[in-house]
Parts: structure tokens; C-alpha cells; sequence
């Protein structure tokens, strides 16, 4: 019996990760039916947040605004305005446009948080180019919308074959940030804006550690 590889445990580090938003665009946003719309765009916008309360360099990219695809959606112009952006006049796959890759490759990164719309296409295509390229990949599945719950298992599927790791926009937040001492208001903060139940935790928290009179 052949020798069992064993399992390496890469995390991911603060200090080392870059977050990709591929294609949230209008248009592609409509074709999303694995996901309730607005959990969906809650959960995008969570990715958002998470990023810039970790500081980590942050890419914007659309395929095609001209066309159906449709422009990004507002939210992330707004939250990112010095965030590279990349507008792809046509390339499917955001590797095949050579200012992504630059962009990607400039910020000095090994770790890659990916999310976007379609998974099958505008996100599966680029995590298994980045995993070609050498980059270690997570991919937000709960940040990634498609038509249905088949194509997204296909997609995961393809992407854990290639080495990528799928996880919750939660999970990549708690495994960022390591351990609940660190700014505990702040984490909590982040987590009671997109999980509307973690108000409750916090609440707890607040009461029995508050003063006692």
C-alpha cells in the first residue's frame, strides 16, 4: 500500500492574502438563482467588508460592461475607490487579461480570496489559472452565485480537484483574524452587519462584561 501524503493545514494569513471580486455585475447578478438575492448580495458585501477591516489589497474586475454583463455593482466602486479595477473589454477568463494578472501579481501576495459571478466561468476559470500560476487559492462560495445548486457543486468539484479550498465568507473572516481576543468589538461589528443573529452573541458579551454597579 502506497504511503499516505499527510494533510498540510494552510491557513490563511493576513499577511499574505489579496482579495480578487470577479464580475459582480448587474446583469450577471440576475442570473443567480442558487442563492437568495439578497442573502447573495449581503454575503458579497461581507467579503467587502472583510477585506477592508483586515486591510487586505483588494481587486475589482467586470467582463464586458458594454454588453449584457452590466456595469459592477456600486456598492464596491464606493467602498474601493483606490482598488485597482480592471474593466475586461471581453476576456471570459480575468487571467487571460494581462492588467489583472499585473494587478495581482503587484501586490506581492501568495493567497488569493476569490469571489464572483458566475462560479462555473468568471470564477473557476481564474482560480484554476491562478492555481497553474502557482498562487494558493480560496475560493468564497457563498460570495459566488450561479444558476443552481448542481452547476455550483460541479464548479466547487472542479476547483478542489485543482487544489483550490472552498469556504464561507465567515470561515475565511475567523480564520483571518485567529483568535476572538484580537479586537473583539471590531470582529463583532463586521459579524453583526451580514449575520443579523450574531447581534444576539454580542449583546451576551457586552452584559457580562460590562461593569458591575
Amino acid at each position: 500500500m502506497a504511503a499516505r501524503t499527510p494533510f498540510q493545514y494552510n491557513r490563511l494569513d493576513v499577511n499574505d492574502a489579496a482579495v480578487l471580486l470577479v464580475d459582480h455585475q448587474t446583469g450577471l447578478l440576475s442570473l443567480v438563482r442558487d442563492q437568495e438575492p439578497q442573502k447573495f448580495r449581503n454575503n458579497v458585501l461581507a467579503v467587502a467588508d472583510m477585506a477592508k477591516y483586515f486591510n487586505l489589497p483588494t481587486i475589482l474586475t467586470t467582463s464586458f460592461e458594454n454588453g449584457p454583463n452590466g456595469p459592477i455593482m456600486p456598492e464596491l466602486i464606493e467602498m474601493f475607490p483606490d482598488a485597482p479595477f480592471i474593466a475586461r473589454p471581453g476576456q471570459i477568463n480575468a487571467w487571460d487579461n494581462d492588467d489583472f494578472v499585473a494587478a495581482v501579481r503587484a501586490t506581492g501576495k501568495k493567497q488569493l480570496i476569490i469571489a464572483g459571478v458566475v462560479t462555473e466561468v468568471c470564477v473557476a476559470f481564474p482560480v484554476l489559472s491562478a492555481l497553474e500560476a502557482g498562487f494558493e487559492v480560496f475560493v468564497v462560495v457563498d460570495a459566488s452565485g450561479t444558476f443552481d445548486d448542481i452547476t455550483r457543486q460541479t464548479s466547487v468539484d472542479r476547483m478542489v480537484a485543482a487544489g483550490a479550498q472552498p469556504l464561507t465568507w465567515f470561515a475565511a473572516a475567523c480564520e483571518l483574524h485567529r483568535d476572538w481576543r484580537n479586537d473583539v468589538e471590531g470582529i463583532g461589528a463586521l459579524f453583526c452587519k451580514h449575520i443579523s443573529d450574531y447581534q444576539n452573541l454580542m449583546t451576551s458579551y457586552t452584559t457580562f462584561t460590562a461593569p458591575r454597579k
